[in-house]
């Protein structure tokens, strides 16, 4: 217990897994936490101050539940046996192994399409420091952005782990610091060489990422590490709300047919920081349609070979590697000349450039080759991993080996034919060793040189000197190879790191080349067509599509519509139209062409030609926060807000049925006010897409020049309705309510009731507040001046409120 509180108060915030023989034990309140998060059973041990908590798990199936605590957000502490255990002596024990989950480098806790990103984060006044670190694959990213800004950066990243204060002490986050320990471990001396020269509190954050690597015991091989400093301003930035509203995670996976792990999180990343500079995006569309013929499927078959590379160069180079992963290196690396070849036949400049970026390692091929059996074992410390021939020293202790379980295995019938005792054997047991034994009834034939070792029951057993010096040399061969080989399979280890810098360089290389192919064969297989990128503000798209209805809907049976928001003809439109008629459906593919484009992607349309957004801001459905105490409304208001604050003439905004959170009068009210906001606003003029019910909202376009009408067309006949899905020119006039609901089963006495009640309704609407929003012909002067007139609380006002109030109305006439 002395040697468990040792290791625990050196990790007291991870839940430490003790090894007891053939177990790893948890104790205390850590057994209280980790039993129900590992579904075993919580039992207890004897102790002097009463019953001690605790389970276990076996040691051979450790890693499958330290995966299940690492899923769960725990920290887990391994405390290993470091000596075999001997009679009457307490074995060593030490922490081995620390895991979190931003900082697990072995494969079966990793998502293959999925960067594992520990991310330290700290904000100092209006600027905030960022890094990234991803672990299992070497590299770190550094940024240093406006506060404004972080929340959205840290959704991008979607960290596994995120070191922040006040979990993490302030003054850990000095620039200062960070700046020493990235000197200490890169060796530079200027920030400037890895671009961080401008970017201060991006390097405390750095710091801070390094000290917990260390402390965790982390190996961070400095020839490996790719740092690079990134500027937000160099992508779109999609937050939550947005991620969520658009399905980005549904649309990577529509468009992932990446052949290599590395390729599906290079695609990734594509879609959660689509570009913003037209050169770049338009390298990306050369090389995309140069993959839409039959030099995709070369390439594509090249690098299926190829695998995971870049974890597989990255876990090499630490160490970490078994040999069965350094087989797979051998074979992706002598598969990489086919992919350079395929990926440089063609002209688009991107494909060649990084055809130029794959970097062979014939002398590394070769040397792994030689070294390896055909088919390694998984295990680290498994035998038999290094091919005979490949070294001496290795190859005279299996020799040696060989020849002693060869002299034991015919020692039985050698012994048995030499003294003539028939029922003699040859056995083992873990106590004695090897042994000879003979019966009682045939010990007056045994040899003097035999030294009679224990008595049985039946017989005895006996030793000779010549049989321990082979029982010596076959125990000691085990180790002596898996010792051997260890070493022979480290300076493998420190050759890959070597070139690890190479290898992961053009690990990065292929992970482009595969999203690549991915976007080309998604584009072919879906129709999809190349879009035009301009620095303008228009937005134009002929027969857009939503890619993922399409998808469910099937080929052919999704109703293509257009797009026009240009400054010349409006760039603002307010789409009216009943439910279920699409509204939602064409808000978000127009929003999703444009989020494609600027990956570099091909996009669901017959033509598009886009400018270039800066964020797309999305305030689409209804959904509560109770925990974080928010009504609907208020998520909508908040939502709302935030895009106001943010968002700039180059954004593009996907609004849907602001205002239905509250009463009708309110919410038009809010509706119009927001559209006015946006159009008469200089900071913003965005183009924008307003989706809403309050067909009263179609006045506006009369006297807002950017403002256009549009509406989802329905056929009516009688009492029922059919949704066309088709966006024409101009507004709505009705909402349709009722007949949806009558589509979706309501009882007909109820349906006829509601008719009933909107009639009469109708029939009876007082004037609003908003006088203008219902089509009344009010002069503006007298629309005003009835908003003011109902919304004075009579019963508040003193006399003297009453006269100047009185004063303010008659300015208004």
């Amino acid at each position: 217990m002395r040697q468990y509180w040792s290791a625990k108060a050196a990790h007291p915030d991870a839940i430490l897994l003790f090894r007891m023989g053939d177990f790893y034990e948890i104790f205390f309140d850590d057994a209280k936490e980790a039993a129900p998060l590992l579904g075993i059973t919580l039992t207890s041990r004897p102790a002097k101050d009463g019953r001690t908590p605790m389970c276990g798990v076996p040691h051979h199936a450790w890693q499958s539940y330290v995966g299940r605590l690492l899923k769960a957000g725990r920290k887990v502490a391994i405390c290993d046996q470091t000596e075999p255990p001997m009679s009457g002596k307490l074995v060593a024990r030490e922490v081995t192994r620390v895991l979190t989950p931003g900082t697990v480098l072995d494969e079966v806790y990793l998502d293959p399409a999925k960067s594992n990103w520990l991310v330290a984060a700290w904000s100092s006044g209006d600027e905030s420091g960022l890094a990234a670190c991803d672990v299992s694959t070497a590299e770190m990213q550094l940024c240093q952005l406006p506060t404004t800004g972080l929340a959205a950066e840290l959704d991008r990243l979607q960290a596994a782990e995120l070191l922040s204060p006040p979990d993490v002490e302030r003054y850990r986050f000095d620039p200062a610091r960070g700046q020493h320990r990235l000197r200490t471990l890169l060796g530079v001396h200027f920030l400037a060489s890895i671009g961080a020269e401008g970017a201060p509190l991006a390097v405390g954050a750095a710091g801070v990422l390094l000290e917990y690597l260390e402390h965790n015991r982390v190996p961070l091989d400095p020839r490996s590490l790719r740092i690079s400093t990134r500027s937000i301003d160099a992508s779109m930035q999609l937050d939550a709300v947005t991620v969520r509203n658009l399905e980005v995670g549904a649309l990577f996976e529509l468009c992932c047919r990446c052949v290599t792990p590395v390729g599906a999180r290079s695609l990734r990343r594509w879609l959660w920081a689509p570009l913003r500079d037209p050169e770049a995006i338009e390298l990306r569309l050369s090389a995309v349609a140069e993959l839409t013929d039959a030099e995709r499927l070369e390439l594509e078959a090249a690098l299926r070979r190829l695998g995971d590379l870049e974890r597989l160069a990255s876990r090499a180079a630490s160490g970490l590697a078994t040999p069965r992963e350094l087989g797979q290196l051998c074979r992706a690396l002598a598969a990489l000349p086919a992919a350079k070849v395929h990926a440089g036949a063609g002209s688009a400049l991107l494909l060649r450039q990084l055809a130029a970026d794959l970097t062979e390692q014939p002398e590394l091929v070769a040397l792994l080759g030689r070294a390896l059996v055909e088919d390694p074992p998984a295990q680290v410390n498994a035998a038999g991993a290094v091919r005979p021939g490949y070294d001496a020293q290795l190859d005279a202790i299996a020799s040696a080996s060989a020849s002693a379980r060869e002299w034991l295995a015919g020692l039985e019938a050698g012994e048995r034919e030499r003294t003539g005792i028939r029922s003699l054997k040859v056995g083992y047991n873990r106590v004695f060793g090897y042994y000879l034994e003979v019966s009682h009834s045939q010990a007056p034939g045994v040899p003097e040189h035999y030294i009679r070792k224990q008595t049985l029951t039946g017989g005895e057993r006996y030793i000779t000197p010549e049989l321990k010096e082979r029982e010596a040399v076959v125990l000691n061969a085990d180790q002596d190879r898996a010792a051997r080989e260890q070493e022979i399979l480290a300076e493998l280890g420190r050759s890959i790191a070597a070139v690890s810098g190479e290898l992961l360089g053009t690990a990065a290389a292929i992970g482009q080349l595969d999203a690549l192919v991915s976007l080309a064969a998604t584009a072919a297989d879906c129709d999809w067509v190349r879009p035009l990128i301009s620095s303008g503000r228009e937005l134009v798209i002929s027969g857009g599509r939503h890619p993922l209805v399409e998808r469910s809907v099937g080929a052919g049976n999704f109703v293509a519509n257009d797009t026009h928001l240009e400054p010349e003809r409006g760039d603002m439109v307010v789409l009216t139209g009943p439910n279920m008629a699409g509204k939602s459906t064409y808000l978000r593919q127009v929003a999703l062409i444009v989020l494609l484009a600027q990956c570099g992607s091909f996009v669901p349309a017959r033509s598009a030609r886009i400018g270039l957004v800066d964020r797309i801001f999305t305030r689409v459905g209804a959904h509560d926060d109770l925990a974080g105490g928010m009504s609907t409304f208020m998520v909508e208001m908040t939502e709302t807000a935030n895009i106001l604050n943010h968002a700039t003439p180059a954004s593009l905004l996907v609004l849907d049925e602001v205002g239905r959170g509250t009463s009708t009068y309110d919410g038009v009210s809010i509706a119009q006010a927001v559209v006015e906001y946006l159009h008469d606003n200089p900071r913003l003029h965005c183009r924008t897409l307003f989706a809403t019910h309050y067909h009263e909202l179609t006045t506006l376009a009369e006297r807002l020049p950017r403002v256009r009408n549009e509406r989802v067309e329905v056929a009516e006949e009688g009492n029922q309705v059919s949704f066309l899905h088709k966006v024409v020119p101009g507004g709505a006039d009705r909402s349709y309510g009722i007949h949806v609901a009558a589509l979706a089963g309501l009882p007909p006495h109820l349906i006829a009731r509601a008719r009933q009640i909107l009639a009469e309704l109708e029939s009876h609407r007082p004037l609003e507040p908003a006088a203008q929003q219902l089509g009344l012909d009010l002069q503006p002067g007298e629309a005003e001046l009835r908003r003011e007139l109902a919304a004075i609380e009579l019963d508040q006002l003193s006399p003297l409120e009453a006269l100047r109030k009185l004063y303010e109305l008659r300015g208004l006439t």
